[in-house]
């Protein structure tokens, strides 16, 4: 099995849970941004984006440097892939499992006739 620290991927899908923080995550996709320009698209203000950030960064999703008073955000992408890693063993744990049943399903159905 995969080993990942469980708090560590709780942080992540919580952080991906939100609809907000995965739009923020798809804006940084394209580039580096500032929370002025991550807050643009969205009807909130800039704390509660700002919020956001921070779960992000709880989650290590996200880095942010702050130059001055600007602050800018970029993905971490290394969190990204540990996320990507540990979904992509539980699909092949079920792509073979329901592989096996067909199987199965294909012998009994053939017995049948």
């Amino acid at each position: 099995m995969v080993n990942h620290n469980e708090n560590q991927l709780n942080e992540i899908f919580h952080a991906l849970a939100d609809p907000t923080r995965r739009e923020i995550i798809h804006m940084m996709a394209q580039k580096e941004r500032t929370v002025s320009e991550l807050a643009e698209p969205f009807d909130m203000s800039l704390a509660a984006i700002s919020k956001h950030i921070k779960v992000l960064e709880r989650a290590n999703l996200v880095e942010r440097n702050i130059t001055g008073r600007t602050h800018i955000c970029s993905i971490n992408a290394e969190s990204l892939s540990r996320a990507s890693e540990w979904l992509r063993f539980y699909e092949k744990f079920w792509s073979n499992r329901f592989d096996i049943l067909e199987s199965e399903l294909l012998k009994a159905k053939n017995r049948e006739h």
